[in-house]
């Protein structure tokens, strides 16, 4: 089943590794859906933090050259595989797919999912990875429970505000900590409790201060780097300890003895492998994830929007931290032209 389609589009491709000045608006051949895929006309996309580190070669895994970055859409379904079920086109869905910084974009049907009414192309984009990610994060890998002491480490970011946000919904405590005060501010309106500048003074003075010493059930880390450490001696004993990316760029190197003192746990989360190790848990948060989102409790902050043809700009502001919340590419598809 399918809508008309273009078989030509444009799309930001990145030729060689480096910048964001290396992206180049190109014209390609459409792609076509899998058996088990969906091709989304893509009406917006959001630009995430490991999208700018794999431009430049520093992510942890390498995509062969030229490829589309982007990982974060949202759109409308122009065609179905043959094995897909529960979705037609015309449906409007939001979804993690490689590719999305481009016109059209094939999504695995597994990683989809119906964008509510009333929520924006660009609400969307900026909703479903971040959110869902940090929903994972917090409830399955964390197991965060109602009066739990939650520090998320780089709140400013669309990640972090995310996890701020769904704690407070979870019933935890949020310390927030970042490296402005708009960055803060942000996370204040998303229910933070406490705030610690981190580019302004000793992040486990900042966080003693505020709650006292070895006082933290959990934290969310999505940026490691020199924070990781100070963070991870703030646990409680017992405490769970999740580390989500490396925005600072560094991946940091932890004392062991810390954990064996602190009796703490440590995991990792990668969005795109959770559902295939926890296929319950994932499922389960899915449900509980979409009823917050149908019911309009939970809502992206949209830093800036940008049309396709300024993708180095947008992956530019976003690789320099400029962003509080979410960067958003606004696309129009060459179907609807």
């Amino acid at each position: 089943m399918s809508r008309r389609s273009n078989p030509m589009m444009r799309a930001a491709r990145i030729h060689e590794l480096g910048s964001a000045e290396a992206v180049s608006i190109d014209v390609v051949e459409t792609p076509s859906p899998g058996a088990d895929e969906l091709l989304v006309s893509v009406e917006a996309a959001a630009v995430n933090f490991p999208d700018t580190l794999m431009i430049a070669g520093r992510y942890q895994t390498k995509t062969p050259l030229p490829f589309v970055p982007g990982h974060e859409c949202a759109g409308i379904v122009t065609a179905v595989g043959v094995d897909v079920t529960g979705f037609v086109p015309g449906d409007r869905v939001a979804a993690l797919a490689p590719g999305a910084f481009a016109e059209y974009a094939v999504v695995p049907a597994s990683s989809a999912i119906p964008v509510p009414e009333g929520v924006t192309p660009a609400e969307a984009a900026a909703t479903w990875v971040c959110h869902l990610t940090a929903y994972h994060a917090l409830r399955s890998v964390a197991q965060v429970e109602p009066g739990d002491l939650v520090l998320v480490l780089g709140a400013g970011g669309g990640l972090g505000l995310a996890a701020v946000e769904l704690a407070v919904s979870l019933g935890a405590t949020v310390i927030a900590a970042a490296s402005s005060t708009e960055k803060l501010d942000a996370a204040r309106d998303r229910g933070a409790r406490h705030v610690v500048d981190y580019a302004g003074g000793d992040l486990r003075e900042g966080i003693r201060a505020a709650v006292g010493p070895g006082a933290l059930q959990v934290v969310i880390d999505p940026v490691g780097g020199r924070w990781a450490e100070p963070a991870l001696r703030e646990l409680s004993w017992g405490g769970r300890y999740v580390t989500l990316g490396y925005a600072s760029g560094e991946i940091p190197s932890i004392p062991l003895n810390l954990v064996l003192l602190k009796g703490a746990i440590i995991k990792g989360l990668e969005i795109r492998t959770f559902a295939q190790h926890d296929p319950a848990g994932a499922a389960r948060d899915r449900a509980e994830f979409t009823e917050l989102w149908s019911t309009g409790r939970i809502r992206p902050r949209i830093h800036a929007r940008y049309p396709l043809d300024d993708t180095a700009a947008a992956m530019t502001a976003v690789a320099s931290r400029q962003s509080v919340g979410k960067t958003v590419i606004e696309i129009v598809s060459s179907e609807s032209r």
